[in-house]
């Protein structure tokens, strides 16, 4: 790589970290091109992307960001996952990460907090963004689908009392 592009690949990693809101660090060696393939096609799926860059142009991207407490973890063959969702990358990493035994997670940072492994997988465990939208959403809805039924109860009580006299007028 020239300095130009030196340059670029470091704005763009800068880019990356300060816009995302969870990063996953892992090490990779030892995964096939297609084990490679497949780890960046779960991520795609789960809403998160993977970027394998020089850690030195990585650490020097780091500086300034929300995430430099991962700038340690940068030794190796690494690879950096990272999603604005704060848990979808760290889900797409466990995930992967049990399948394959060479795909070995180091840590990561959800914006100013530092994770190690055990904590990317606590978070791993965690509902997504849209399951939490999702489940917010009927909680507010429930209180008003029971106004509702309730508001109509006492018409369908009345209905019915109604219709047990016509019954009874009728036999």
């Amino acid at each position: 790589m020239d300095r130009t592009e030196k340059k670029e690949a470091v704005a763009a990693l800068h880019d990356v970290f300060s816009k995302t809101s969870a990063v996953v660090v892992a090490h990779y060696s030892g995964l096939t091109v297609a084990q490679m393939q497949r780890l960046r096609k779960q991520m795609r799926q789960a809403g998160a992307q993977v970027k394998v860059a020089k850690n030195s142009l990585a650490q020097i991207a780091l500086k300034g960001t929300d995430v430099a407490s991962i700038g340690p973890l940068l030794k190796g063959p690494t690879l950096i996952a990272h999603s604005s969702d704060p848990v979808a990358a760290a889900k797409a990493a466990v995930a992967f990460a049990k399948d394959h035994e060479k795909f070995v997670l180091l840590g990561g940072a959800m914006g100013k907090t530092s994770l190690d492994v055990d904590g990317v997988k606590a978070l791993a465990t965690l509902p997504s963004l849209d399951e939490l939208r999702a489940k917010l959403l009927g909680l507010l809805v429930a209180p008003a689908t029971k106004l509702a039924q309730l508001a109509n109860a006492p018409a369908a009580k009345l209905a019915r009392v109604v219709a047990a006299y016509a019954a009874k007028d009728a036999a």
